[in-house]
């Protein structure tokens, strides 16, 4: 039995909801065949998101994390191959924090590759039929803070046999309906295959 840590995020900035919050509500409680899945919700705070992940990973000692996140305007899901060593933002995370140009880890390397087989998952999801690609930017908001940040913090301490991957996903279809301009959209179910084919991938 795998041990698998689903993440997903709190909502954030002027939206209610957030779409990873959703997922990992919807799947905490069903079950995945050889599987012992555990979820939790991180802030959307600088630093704060790794502290919580660490946590989490101390006391469960997963095989593979997979992190979700909401990303406004993606059309697609989106597998993030990349974490990069750079804090910077136009607007303020959950605790009102905005920072500029700063590093996440001061004597840590540019960056970081996420370690999940990004396309071989690629390739599966899409056969599934789920619109997916692989990216190459997690931006520098508190999405790439998490991913850098486990990703440093599973290096640093030998920990490099958890494997760890980021997806980013579209807007729900409900809130785009309440915006005043069109958005991409993925609904739930589509969402959730695609994490589970993920899932299955990497374990």
């Amino acid at each position: 039995m795998k041990k698998v840590l689903l993440t997903g995020f709190d909502p954030f900035g002027k939206d209610k909801v957030n779409p990873a919050l959703e997922l990992v509500k919807k799947m905490a409680n069903e079950v995945i065949q050889d599987v012992e899945l555990t979820t939790i919700s991180l802030p959307v705070v600088f630093g704060e998101a790794i502290t919580k992940l660490v946590s989490s990973i101390e006391k469960i000692k997963p095989d593979l994390i997979l992190s979700v996140g909401q990303a406004a305007g993606r059309m697609v899901v989106s597998i993030e191959r990349i974490g990069l060593n750079m804090d910077d933002s136009d607007f303020s995370d959950n605790a009102g924090n905005k920072p500029r140009d700063e590093l996440i880890a001061t004597n840590g390397p540019a960056a970081y590759f996420t370690t999940i087989d990004v396309r071989k998952t690629f390739k599966e999801i899409k056969k599934a039929g789920i619109p997916v690609k692989i990216s190459n930017s997690a931006g520098t908001y508190v999405c790439n803070n998490l991913i850098y940040g486990a990703l440093h913090y599973l290096v640093s301490n030998n920990l490099k046999t958890i494997k760890y991957g980021f997806i980013h996903i579209p807007y729900l279809p409900s809130q785009v309906a309440k915006k005043l301009k069109p958005f991409p959209s993925m609904p739930l179910d589509f969402v959730e295959k695609a994490v589970r084919i993920a899932i299955k991938v990497n374990i």
